[in-house]
């Protein structure tokens, strides 16, 4: 923008400057002639007294060299004596002496001026007064250099007006674009000073407040979640009571492990919710995956809405580990209805710019989506493997499979499922630069892989190719 204020104001200040240029320097040239010209009438008409009262040459070429020193001026005397170096044509001589008639007109080499003298007798004397070219042009260019240096300065002095100008107007459109692509990343702490053209402080008085209202309405869906989460309590707390009821059977330790677990999940949740708008890898993930970019700053520290946050409070985490852990907790249900589960762990470290809560989600979601969309007794396998850039994480299984792989990483796209469960997964993967693919699986089912990026610091790092360990095998029961 800058750039284009400087070329109009160069254009048009040109064009101006020139528009006077051109006729000024005209009227220069014009008014420096006709004061050589005038100048040289006036000598020849000063000389003419003289003439009248004296013919003696010595007297008339002292008045001519007082009055002209350069010694243009030139008597032609009636008997043809001429006292000086005449430049007048002859036919124009001879037509100022014969009709006593004033000549003043261009000739080459300059202007000749003719003032014809009547002497007693009736006689006729011509006074000549030539002027060269060079008088007749002195100290034009002179003013034409002066013209040219002010319209310079004149042209030179509006584009520097309308860079600063210019530069005003793009400095506060910058700073705007700034904020709005900070606010976008998820900063909700960012806001504008009002600065430049009315029309931009406007904006950024609008900006201000569309991101104010922004953190209100967040803050206040933030304090729904919570409520909502909050009234799932009272059936938990159902729950405990029957688990009391159940003491002593089989299946109280299991009915209170869950309600325990649960009970755990749901008060993270309302602890983050409730947390004054803290957003966590997770929810820089949501915001990303909307826009289709993928945050490089989650893993190398970035400014959040509750203040600077440095790589040393990055979250970091093993997938390998996690998965272990969670997929442990889900075998106890597998093997209760009759579904085969097997686990395969790289050696490899698996570390990722994610929370163990953030994993353990991702986890719970593929695995949970199998007993959710498949018959008791189908098979499934967790397999978690490392490449030279990113983590793999691939859960199949043996069911049916998913018809429509695009549609269901949609959410509520897909026929009886929310499509969370995906969604959590690939909002994950997404915040560390990953992604997730859906196929079908040798078994029949269906192939899904989670794929995080490597933590900045592994990438470099890399055991035997191939490395892994069996972690764990839960057959079917018998």
């Amino acid at each position: 923008m800058r750039r284009s204020l400087a070329g109009v104001a160069l254009a048009v200040t040109s064009m101006v400057a020139l528009s006077f240029l051109i006729p000024l320097g005209a009227l220069v040239m014009s008014l420096v002639k006709e004061q050589s010209v005038t100048a040289a009438e006036q000598r020849a008409a000063a000389l003419a007294p003289v003439l009248t009262l004296t013919t003696d040459p010595s007297a008339l070429r002292e008045s001519a060299a007082g009055l002209d020193e350069a010694e243009h001026l030139v008597i032609h005397l009636p008997d043809a004596q001429s006292l000086g170096d005449s430049q007048a044509p002859v036919k124009l001589l001879e037509r100022a002496q014969q009709g006593r008639e004033s000549i003043s007109q261009k000739t080459p080499g300059g202007w000749i001026c003719l003032q014809p003298v009547v002497l007693p007798g009736d006689r006729v004397a011509v006074i000549e007064n030539f002027v060269p070219d060079e008088e007749l042009t002195r100290g034009v260019k002179a003013s034409w250099a002066v013209m040219l240096l002010l319209a310079i300065g004149l042209v030179g002095g509006s584009v520097l007006v309308a860079d600063r100008l210019g530069a005003k107007v793009v400095r506060s459109s910058k700073k705007l674009a700034q904020a709005s692509h900070t606010l976008g990343q998820g900063n909700l702490d960012t806001r504008v000073e009002p600065m430049g053209p009315k029309e931009l402080r406007d904006a950024g008085v609008a900006f201000n407040a569309m991101a104010h209202r922004m953190t209100e309405l967040l803050a206040i869906e933030r304090e729904l979640v919570a409520d909502l989460s909050h009234r799932l309590r009272t059936p938990l707390t159902a729950l405990h009571l029957a688990s009391e009821r159940m003491a002593g059977t089989p299946e109280s330790a299991r009915v209170e492990a869950a309600v325990h677990a649960l009970e755990s999940e749901l008060q993270a949740i309302i602890a983050a919710a409730r947390t004054p708008l803290a957003v966590g890898p997770m929810g820089h993930g949501m915001r990303s995956a909307e826009t289709g970019s993928i945050p490089q700053a989650t893993a190398t520290g970035s400014t959040g809405p509750t203040g600077p946050t440095g790589p040393s409070e990055c979250p970091r985490s093993e997938v390998a580990d996690v998965v272990r852990r969670r997929t442990a907790f889900w075998a106890v249900l597998a093997e209760q209805q009759d579904r085969a589960c097997s686990l395969d762990l790289t050696q490899e470290p698996t570390a990722v710019s994610l929370s163990d809560d953030d994993i353990a989600a991702v986890v719970d979601a593929l695995i949970g989506n199998v007993f959710s969309h498949t018959p008791p007794g189908t098979a499934f396998a967790v397999r978690v493997a490392r490449t030279a850039q990113a983590v793999e994480l691939v859960v199949e299984d043996s069911g049916p499979g998913i018809p429509e792989p695009d549609r269901a990483l949609s959410r509520g796209s897909s026929t009886g499922s929310s499509g969370l469960g995906l969604d959590i997964a690939r909002r994950a993967a997404a915040v560390t630069g990953g992604s997730m693919r859906i196929a079908h699986a040798q078994r029949g089912g269906a192939h899904i892989t989670v794929v995080f990026a490597l933590a900045s610091s592994l990438r470099s790092e890399r055991g035997p190719r191939g490395s892994r360990r069996r972690a764990g095998w839960w057959p079917r029961r018998r």
